[in-house]
């Protein structure tokens, strides 16, 4: 890929699966094993710092710099968790929602 076509639209689709079992399970295994899970606060800091970012480079039309939040791990392949998607519940015959 040249340096200029960074901007082009891509799309890549994903296999379905359950994103929230994955999350519980690992939250889990850190109550468990006393550890502090990630991310931490430290990750929505620096998730509020580039959209704080994003939005002063779209006033001033040109980049803008952001600090950096140092990190102790970066997840890896390793701590990859996959469950199937979550297949729709049978009604339990109760009327429909209004």
């Amino acid at each position: 890929m040249r340096d200029d076509d960074w901007w082009k639209k891509k799309e890549k689709i994903f296999k379905p699966g359950d994103q929230f079992a994955p999350e519980l399970i690992y939250f889990s295994d850190c109550i468990i094993h006393n550890r502090a899970p990630e991310p931490s606060g430290n990750e929505g800091l620096a998730d509020v710092r580039i959209i704080n970012a994003i939005y002063e480079s779209a006033e001033i039309g040109r980049a803008v710099r952001v600090e950096l939040v140092p990190k102790k791990r970066r997840p890896d392949e390793t701590m990859q968790i996959k469950r199937p998607p979550v297949k729709k519940p049978e009604p339990v015959g109760a009327s429909a929602p209004h």
